[in-house]
């Protein structure tokens, strides 16, 4: 596995997908989710790591075929793959932003979404990994943004916006402002963002079918990832990273079989 060098090699890993079910994916119980509790919490090292998630998490699919992430390769460019039919507003508000445990996460009021065959998905949250989760070509990326949709019959649908070191982000700016957040709290924004302004200029994609990438690991996520990653300052980063646990990435999971297509 290749990964990104020079001054960002030393980023660690934040990660944070929890699920929720018809409202935020990924979040906490304070935020409208349903996150499965236990006992023994999950968590990414030891004995409550990703290889015991299954034992932690009994109803989950954590041990299923088709999980995420995985490393984008093999891919075969399909003409028939549409344009992303992205609905974002400049109006529409960020409720609020929670130090889940795992990420930091923002939660969106009704407003942006997504169109897939005709169905609506609903954009419900967006949150950082610290490196990025998914491979491209074998490159890990130093973070990602994971954008979250949820459609009226529960389906998810995920955007993968990767970021790498390079000049500052005045979008993460504004984010960043309502930080820090400790673990367990959540602070009110209730102000407007544009979240195309976090999107690639160029919206050209890898797509497959996966999973959420913590328990319950859900299945049937169609996932979508940019190809062209967006520039955030070290700075901006390093914000992010002093709030986030360490080390808390999945690792790539196989592909048993499964199709991953490209735009061109």
């Amino acid at each position: 596995m290749k990964l990104l060098t020079g001054s960002i090699s030393f980023f660690l890993v934040l990660a944070g997908c929890q699920n929720t079910k018809n409202k935020a994916a990924h979040n906490n119980n304070n935020n409208n989710n349903n996150t499965v509790h236990t006992e023994k919490h999950w968590s990414y090292k030891g004995e409550t790591g990703p290889s015991h998630w299954k034992e932690i998490e009994i109803n989950s699919n954590c041990d299923g075929k088709y999980q995420s992430p995985i490393n984008i390769v093999n891919y075969k460019v399909d003409k028939t793959l549409a344009p992303l039919n992205i609905s974002y507003s400049d109006s529409t508000h960020i409720h609020d932003v929670v130090n889940n445990g795992h990420t930091i996460q923002y939660n969106f009021d009704v407003g942006d979404h997504i169109t897939i065959h005709n169905k609506k998905y609903e954009l419900k949250q967006f949150h950082f990994h610290e490196p990025a989760e998914h491979l491209i070509d074998g490159i890990r990326y130093p973070m990602v943004l994971h954008l979250v949709h949820v459609s009226d019959a529960g389906e998810y649908a995920v955007l993968a916006v990767m970021a790498r070191e390079g000049k500052n982000s005045e979008p993460f700016d504004f984010l960043e402002s309502y930080l820090p957040v400790q673990i367990n709290e959540t602070k009110t924004v209730d102000k407007a963002f544009d979240m195309n302004l976090n999107l690639p200029n160029n919206k050209a994609y890898f797509n497959y079918t996966g999973s959420l990438t913590t328990p319950p690991c859900t299945e049937s996520v169609e996932w979508f990832i940019f190809k062209e990653p967006i520039t955030v300052s070290l700075k901006q980063v390093e914000e992010l990273r002093k709030l986030m646990p360490l080390n808390n990435y999945r690792n790539e999971q196989p592909h048993n079989s499964r199709e991953i297509r490209a735009t061109k």
